[in-house]
């Protein structure tokens, strides 16, 4: 079968890694289904193995991308819940298994025409959405409600300020966060980005450092060090700043007289569990919330995917269909 695979590292030109070559239809192991894919959307964390980022040349050629929606053998449409974990060696908890792993990671990625999977990730995709909209759910979208929902305990009426407009994790914070009830503002350098937040529901829009109206109840921070006093000094006494990631960087320094007499609460967050994806899911199909889709290309076009992903102006999700 064709897949795109990562067939050598470069920090500098992670693109020119991708190829499209012939492998081994997969074959179920115990615990697992096939999956024929219908369609893939793309990470960072995709480019992060591109670069070499958890991943050495003796492992290589890997298929990559882990983010799945997609028909099983007998015809159930599923989407594949893309953390591959076991909740018991994470005592109860599949976040905190120390042997977690994206899919592409732990077993092979899904641009590839079937992909197989452990049974216990595969949830039920309702018919609503289509397989391109259900492929952005798994990891940008999963994060997004997590860190909104769990973690954040954002409530309606409440003020949430989503630090960089554009990526796929801060589209579906807004998008979400609209659909529950609060108020949105969010940063972004690009001003055309910023109005096409605007547009999902956002309302109010910052220049990135931006001085605010007021403080706010949450914020959600997947930039790191570009934006990470500025999230500190945002938030309001007793406040919670949820971080997801540090695509501008992980390494900040933090006020802590600033922590510590304001009660601010900063949380990590990363993914989401298997049942976060199933409300996710229904509250998707419930309200009629569907991610922004920023392209769709053929397998065939992976690179072109990637290269999209990877030039920074992307807005919403890149998807690949076989």
């Amino acid at each position: 079968m064709r897949a795109a695979v990562a067939t050598r590292i470069s920090a500098d030109d992670p693109v020119a890694g991708v190829e499209i070559v012939d492998v081994p239809e997969p074959e179920a192991g115990p615990g697992q289904a096939l999956v024929t894919v219908e369609a893939v959307s793309l990470n960072h964390h995709d480019l992060w193995t591109l670069r070499g980022v958890g991943v050495s040349e003796e492992r290589l050629p890997v298929v990559l991308g882990s983010d799945v929606a997609g028909v099983t053998a007998d015809g159930r449409e599923v989407v594949v819940h893309s953390l591959v974990a076991d909740p018991e060696r994470g005592g109860g908890d599949e976040l905190l298994d120390p042997r977690r792993g994206m899919l592409a990671d732990a077993l092979q990625g899904g641009l590839a025409t079937t992909v197989a999977v452990p049974a216990r990730n595969l949830v039920d995709k309702p018919a609503s959405l289509s397989f391109e909209e259900a492929a952005c759910m798994p990891t940008a979208w999963l994060t997004a409600y997590r860190m909104l929902f769990v973690r954040g305990a954002a409530r309606p009426g409440q003020t949430v300020l989503v630090q960089g407009a554009g990526g796929g994790v801060a589209t579906a914070a807004v998008t979400l966060a609209t659909a529950a009830g609060l108020r949105v503002w969010v940063t972004g350098r690009s001003p055309e980005k910023r109005e096409k937040v605007r547009a999902l529901g956002a309302d109010a829009v910052f220049e990135t450092g931006a001085r605010l109206p007021e403080r706010v109840d949450v914020v959600i921070d997947t930039v790191g060090h570009a934006t990470w006093e500025h999230s500190l000094r945002s938030v309001r006494p007793g406040g919670t700043v949820v971080v997801a990631g540090a695509t501008a960087g992980a390494v900040v320094k933090t006020d802590l007289f600033r922590l510590f007499l304001q009660q601010i609460t900063v949380c990590g967050s990363a993914m989401g569990r298997r049942e976060e994806l199933v409300d996710l899911l229904a509250l998707c199909d419930a309200r009629g919330v569907r991610p922004h889709i920023d392209s769709v290309h053929a397998l065939e076009d992976a690179a072109g995917a990637f290269e999209r992903l990877a030039s920074g102006h992307a807005f919403g999700k890149v998807v690949v269909t076989p």
